[in-house]
């Protein structure tokens, strides 16, 4: 039975970037790990449940992700070697500074959006809205983990863009 009403080679483009997705979750849920257990410094209380936290989410996402490439009828990559080739994010060394892991989770956030958006684009290209809206659900969940992380990493002096409240005060 074909529920999908798409054909297999068009699902075929879709499916190799969902697999790239797939390998970037993977190094990225590693990471996190990594982060999770070398974490040190006045900040430990902090970092160390919300890297669980992620990591926790992160694994989610992966088990979906392969998922979704199975609905799609392949099969999703799942060899370790395969992923250390395919993802973008690269494995760093564990230890490093707090303020380090954060800037290096948030540079791994930028590769897995960009890579979100290519799934979006080819999944357009077929009309494959479940891909779609499941990209826009991770989407919105990574970029408000990103203005968090982003929000804790900043000096207590740095501000917010000011120009959106000039923007919306001056046409008021």
């Amino acid at each position: 039975m074909n529920y999908l009403k798409m054909k297999n080679e068009d699902v075929l483009n879709v499916v190799v970037e969902l697999n790239k997705l797939l390998a970037d979750y993977h190094i990225y849920y590693q990471k996190l790990r990594s982060n999770h257990w070398n974490v040190l410094g006045k900040n430990f209380f902090e970092l160390h449940p919300k890297f669980e936290e992620m990591y926790n989410d992160a694994k989610l996402k992966i088990d979906e992700i392969a998922e979704r490439i199975l609905t799609l009828r392949y099969h999703p990559q799942s060899l370790m070697s395969n992923y250390l080739e395919t993802a973008s994010i690269k494995e760093v060394e564990p230890l490093m500074s707090d303020t380090d892991m954060v800037t290096e989770t948030l540079n791994d956030h930028k590769l897995l959006l960009e890579q979100m958006y290519i799934v979006i684009k080819k999944a357009e290209e077929i009309n494959d809205e479940g891909t779609i809206d499941m990209m826009g659900a991770y989407i919105r969940e990574l970029e408000k983990t990103s203005w968090m992380l982003s929000a804790w990493n900043k000096k207590p002096n740095e501000t917010l863009q000011s120009e959106v409240a000039e923007t919306v005060k001056a046409t008021s």
